[in-house]
């Protein structure tokens, strides 16, 4: 099945390449010039993925990604954001977006983050043999992606999951950011305030007090480990 992207960028030159390299790719595109347009797009066919322009009339993209994190299909999301919009680009990311590149960017790199993200929801084959991770009341299953606490599914993006599966993998080690960075994200560079808005969101949802975390611990200076309960 071929896989639809839809984006969503009032640029019209920036969306006339970026949709020319992925259908070159392969893939399915449609274009939405606003955030309004883009609702519309999505309430009529969900895509797979949305690369998605935070700089929009009509209906901002952090209002577009906050409906999107609304619908229960858990559509991946891709953020452009300007060089300097570091604050609407860290919003974003706890919003739930799953990646971002920051303008102007190489239509070919971004063909790549397109193909890994949908590749880490399923839309590919995962060379990963499936796992079954456990500590205490915290229970993973990489096959189905599915993280259950409490006897309660958790509603994770695809780079929460992610990190959550590489921490656990990693028990008792401290990882810098710059690692994840690598190992959770596949980038060689970017910036390292997504893993700490991602550890943030992660924190919530398996912590009972995010500000006391028990498992997901601060290594001052470094970065974070994994501190199994059940140890």
């Amino acid at each position: 099945m071929t896989q639809r992207v839809l984006v969503v960028d009032d640029d019209q030159t920036i969306s006339d390449v970026v949709c020319r390299y992925l259908q070159h790719a392969g893939y399915q595109v449609s274009h939405a010039g606003d955030g309004a347009a883009a609702l519309a797009a999505v309430a009529r066919q969900a895509p797979h993925l949305v690369v998605l322009d935070l700089m929009l009339p009509t209906v901002s993209g952090l209002q577009v990604c906050r409906e999107l994190r609304t619908r229960p299909e858990g559509i991946p999301i891709i953020m452009l954001t300007a060089l300097g919009d570091e604050a609407d680009r860290v919003l974003g990311l706890e919003l739930g977006a799953d990646d971002y590149l920051t303008k102007p960017f190489s239509p070919r790199e971004l063909v790549l983050r397109v193909r890994s993200v949908l590749r880490r929801a399923g839309g590919e084959p995962v060379p990963d043999r499936p796992e079954r991770l456990v500590d205490g009341d915290l229970e993973v299953r990489t096959g189905p992606r599915v993280a259950v606490l409490g006897g309660t599914e958790l509603a994770l993006t695809l780079r929460e999951f992610d990190l959550l599966v590489h921490l656990m993998r990693h028990p008792s080690r401290a990882l810098t950011r710059a690692e994840l960075v690598e190992q959770v994200w596949g980038w060689n560079f970017g910036d390292h305030s997504t893993v700490t808005v991602h550890v943030r969101r992660l924190r919530e949802k398996i912590e009972v007090d995010p500000a006391e975390p028990r498992r997901i611990v601060t290594v001052w200076g470094v970065g974070y480990r994994y501190e199994p309960i059940d140890a």
